[in-house]
């Protein structure tokens, strides 16, 4: 049976192309309540836009829930906390809207320059007045934006081609980089009593909600125009309807408000302010753009690969084409680790050795963590909820990239401490056969092996001598248990030894307890690396 992808809202058909020959793609409206909880309980995926509410209930509604995606930038109808404590990724289309948000704020600061809205009613209402809807030019204006971001850089050049002064706050981008865009650094106070234009790019938070209050329009350049197509909340709504009233703003342009749907708002009163009703990323190519993106996402995170959109992962962004391969060979590594040590560790470090450490390899720390539980706990382990199993069980994963060249051009190795002192550790490395990646185990425990990290593998222990590897052969031959792959190490003749073997079929915990007390094994322990 194919995973389910569940479509609570419209997407593009570009998107739902990706998606249905791989997955079962289910439709569903979302904003009908009832029909979505109970649609959720077969779901692996869920994609919605801004109308359908993913919360704790929603979620708690889907027991296969793997991942959460949001068609668009925003996550405010999605309970992020309540999808990470379950492991669930959410995912969002966080560039699929900018320039189209970006020009939006172009619109409505060149439409509340010029009074095209209410100049455009009134001709349509027979009204034909030249003089009352007499506006100015954007031409060697100062226009400050407040948030140099994705958006407000895209905001930022393009409004710069009117042959306008720009300033900007933004306490969290250097002064060089600013330089870089033809933008002068200023503080708050100042952007507001030099600006003639003010357009605001800014994220919602706690510290930026009603960061444009009655205080800060007092010190406003009397005949400013404010525009805001960035989220709602960060003008004060009211203060700023007081400001255009008492003459000290001489228009606004809002296209986002502190509660959606609004259709009422003190701002609405004014024929200087254009209102629009959340259009910043209404365009074809922006909601294109995000369907194909959270689409493109849901089918990594169902296929079980790294998604670098996923905004609950610690280690999210670009993994380097080269990083890739390493991803599935880190996570065996944790399981491989977690059976030869017994149980979990006290201490973990993910090794990674060679050219590789050039590129960020802090994902290959995730995956690992993510195999050191596979097989410790019941819930379903990903890489949204590794570190937090790790940090409930007090295990420390760190990461220690070393540029030092290994016996491999790479080498990635998950060693750690055990609660009784011991040190475990075991290795791999990723090889070329043909176009195909080879996931090899190059050391278990300071044994020198070469084997293939897949299947089901057994890792036994004991002391070096005639006829052991007959024993357990034939042990499992009449168990029905078929051997794909052997490999003996030894440190020396008659010395400790570790036999591992990759089978067909998983053994039970008796027949792995058998196949040790026929050879006096002093450890025996069984790995699944088969793919998930």
């Amino acid at each position: 049976m194919n995973p389910v992808v569940l479509i609570a809202e419209e997407l593009a058909p570009a998107a739902i192309e990706v998606l249905a020959h791989d997955f079962d793609v289910r439709h569903v409206d979302g904003t009908d309540r009832p029909a979505l909880l109970s649609a959720l309980s077969e779901a692996d995926a869920v994609i919605v836009r801004s109308a359908t509410q993913i919360d704790a209930e929603a979620i708690a509604a889907a027991p296969r829930l793997k991942v959460v995606a949001r068609a668009g930038v925003g996550l405010d109808n999605v309970e992020v906390p309540a999808a990470t404590a379950r492991g669930v990724m959410v995912v969002n289309a966080p560039t699929s809207n900018i320039v189209s948000a970006a020009e939006q704020a172009v619109a409505l600061l060149l439409a509340v320059a010029r009074n095209t809205a209410s100049a455009s009613a009134a001709l349509k209402a027979g009204e034909w007045k030249r003089s009352k809807y007499t506006g100015v030019e954007v031409q060697g204006k100062t226009v400050g934006v407040v948030g140099l971001g994705r958006i407000g850089v895209l905001f930022a050049q393009r409004i710069a081609a009117f042959g306008t002064r720009l300033i900007a706050y933004d306490p969290y981008i250097q002064p060089a980089r600013a330089a870089q865009l033809g933008v002068r650094l200023v503080g708050l106070e100042e952007l507001l009593r030099e600006s003639d234009f003010i357009s605001i790019h800014l994220p919602k938070t706690p510290e930026t909600v009603g960061l444009i209050g009655e205080k800060e329009l007092a010190i406003v350049k009397p005949g400013v125009r404010i525009v805001n197509a960035a989220r709602g909340g960060l003008v004060d709504e009211q203060a700023l309807a007081d400001a255009i009233a008492e003459g000290r703003v001489a228009g606004a342009g809002v296209d986002v408000y502190s509660k959606e749907p609004c259709t009422s708002s003190p701002l609405f009163a004014f024929d200087n302010v254009v209102a629009t009703p959340h259009l910043g990323a209404s365009t074809h190519e922006a909601q294109d753009k995000a369907g194909l993106a959270v689409a493109k996402s849901v089918k990594l995170a169902l296929q079980g690969e790294f998604v670098p959109d996923a905004v609950n992962v610690q280690a999210g962004g670009v993994v380097a084409e080269d990083v890739r391969p390493l991803l599935p060979l880190a996570e065996k590594l944790g399981r491989a680790f977690t059976a030869v040590a017994g149980g979990v560790a006290a201490s973990v470090t993910v090794e990674v050795r060679g050219e590789i450490v050039s590129h960020e390899v802090s994902v290959l720390k995730l995956a690992a963590t993510k195999g050191l539980f596979s097989s410790v706990v019941e819930e379903q382990v990903t890489y949204v909820n590794a570190p937090h199993l790790a940090a409930e069980r007090g295990v420390e994963v760190t990461l220690a990239a070393l540029a030092e060249t290994a016996d491999q051009p790479t080498l990635v190795t998950v060693r750690g401490a055990l609660p009784d002192g011991r040190t475990v550790s075991v290795s791999g490395t990723v090889t070329q056969s043909g176009a195909r990646d080879v996931l090899k185990l190059t050391e278990v425990d300071g044994f020198d092996v070469e084997i293939g990290a897949e299947g089901i593998l057994l890792f036994l222990r004991y002391a070096d001598r005639p006829g052991v590897v007959g024993t357990v052969g034939t042990l499992l031959g009449e168990s029905g248990i078929n051997i794909a792959a052997m490999q003996v190490a030894r440190r020396e003749a008659g010395g400790e030894t570790l036999m591992t073997l990759t089978v067909d079929q998983a053994l039970g915990a008796d027949l792995l307890t058998s196949a040790a007390e026929s050879i006096g094994a002093t450890a025996a322990s069984a790995a699944d690396l088969r793919d998930e």
